[in-house]
Parts: C-alpha cells; sequence; structure tokens
C-alpha cells in the first residue's frame, strides 16, 4: 500500500484526524538550553561529557539520556541527583522560554480544519506548564501527554501511542512532528508518518535517513506550506 493509499483510506475513517506535537525544539526553542543545562549537572557531579554529545540526546527521556551519555554500567546511585541538578538549573528559565516562530499560529491553524492537537513531550509538571505558557495557545490544545503517562519514552513509541489514544485516533489519521531522530523513530514504531522541523538543531540528512516524510525549517515554515504539506494532502485525500 502507497502513502497515497494510505491517506485515501484515512479520509474515508470516521475517526477525527489528530496533529500529535513535540514540544522541546519544535514548539519552543530550549534544545541549546536542555544541553547546557545537563552539561552544568554532569560538571557538578565530576562527568566530562562533550557538549554535542549532549545535544544529540536531547529529546529522550531523562533515564535514556544518561545511559546513551555515561553507560548502561555505570554507578547510577548518581543519576537522581544529576537529574535534579538539570531540572533545578533548566527551571531558572522558565519564566523566559522563547516560543519559536509561527508556533501558536500553527497550533490553531490545524484546529481550525478540525485537527486534534495533542502534545508528546518528556517533560512533565511545572516544566511541562512553563512550556505551554510560553506557547500560549491552550485554547487549541486538546491534551499532553508526558513522561509521567507512560511507561518508556522517546524514541519508544508510547509517547505517540497515548497522544493517540487520548485523541481517540487512529494511526493513519494522525501525524507527528518533531525535530530529533528519537521523535521520527518514535512516530515510525507507532506507524505515525513525521513531518521534521530543522529548529532543535538536527541536520535535514539525518532526519530524513531515519524516516521523516518532509521536512521544515521551523513552524512558520510548515505554517506557510501547511497546504501543500502531509497535513493539506491528508486532508484532501
Amino acid at each position: 500500500m502507497t502513502a497515497y493509499d494510505d491517506m485515501t483510506t484515512a479520509a474515508r475513517s470516521p475517526h477525527p484526524r489528530a496533529a500529535v506535537f513535540d514540544v522541546d525544539g519544535t514548539l519552543v526553542d530550549t534544545n541549546y538550553l536542555h544541553a547546557v543545562c545537563w552539561w552544568e549537572a554532569f560538571h557538578q557531579q565530576g562527568h566530562r561529557v562533550a557538549m554535542t554529545d549532549i545535544h544529540h540526546t536531547v529529546g529522550m527521556g531523562s533515564g535514556r539520556l544518561l545511559d546513551r551519555l555515561l553507560g548502561e554500567d555505570r554507578d547510577h546511585d548518581g543519576d537522581d541527583a544529576l537529574s535534579a541538578a538539570h531540572k533545578s538549573l533548566y527551571a531558572t528559565y522558565f519564566d523566559r522560554l522563547p516560543v519559536l516562530d509561527g508556533a501558536a499560529d500553527l497550533l490553531r491553524a490545524l484546529a481550525d480544519r478540525d485537527w486534534r492537537i495533542v502534545l508528546a513531550t518528556s517533560a512533565q509538571g511545572s516544566e511541562l506548564e512553563a512550556l505551554r505558557r510560553a506557547i500560549g495557545a491552550d485554547d487549541a490544545i486538546l491534551d499532553a501527554t508526558s513522561a509521567d503517562d507512560v511507561d518508556a519514552s522517546k524514541p519508544a513509541p508510547d509517547p505517540v501511542r497515548q497522544a493517540l489514544e487520548d485523541a481517540e485516533t487512529p494511526p493513519e489519521r494522525a501525524l507527528f512532528v518533531g525535530d530529533t531522530v528519537w521523535d521520527v523513530e518514535a512516530a515510525r514504531r507507532a506507524g505515525v508518518g513525521c513531518v521534521a522541523l530543522l529548529s532543535g538543531g538536527i541536520g535535514r540528512a539525518e532526519l530524513e535517513e531515519a524516516g521523516a516524510i518532509a521536512v521544515y525549517r521551523d513552524p512558520a515554515a510548515l505554517l506557510a506550506d501547511l497546504d501543500d504539506s502531509p497535513f493539506g494532502r491528508m486532508e484532501r485525500a
């Protein structure tokens, strides 16, 4: 079955369409803030970790991130301190998190076109609240899936599957928007096409190699091309 056949089948479905969004690096310009805060947390605990390696793990949950950067055979006794340090450092930015151009307008435009908007993020609690305040589009957001709601974080498909459950939408009626290879992999494993953005600092070639079905610079660029994007094509199919 081709991608066009998938979209045609989706158009005949009685189920609503869902647009599932990652948040960090996709709607809010925070990936490099996370990299700096993780670097400082590692430094405080005596670990030397290259900033570029940290950047390429942003988008994973903290447990997976630590496994990748410090090794699964590390002494896990320091994990809680590292995570707590990162959270404390990152919280200093809560009142000035920079929303990406077009983020709120994109969510509202899709909601106006009858897409159910669900966030799927590893952020939780006060961090997720700060991100939603920065975006400023709660009127368009149906629900948000956080790390508290799933057993495994991205690149596992659990956050995407939970978002689909929240939206009451099957995979063939949904699209995921993210900015990392972990987002693309999670969407693919959940059976959902992923539209990728370059705003998280990951290159086009890496995102396409991971399986992204389209790549845009940022939310504003996707919004400007919405009719010809995978969202528009699914609507017309």
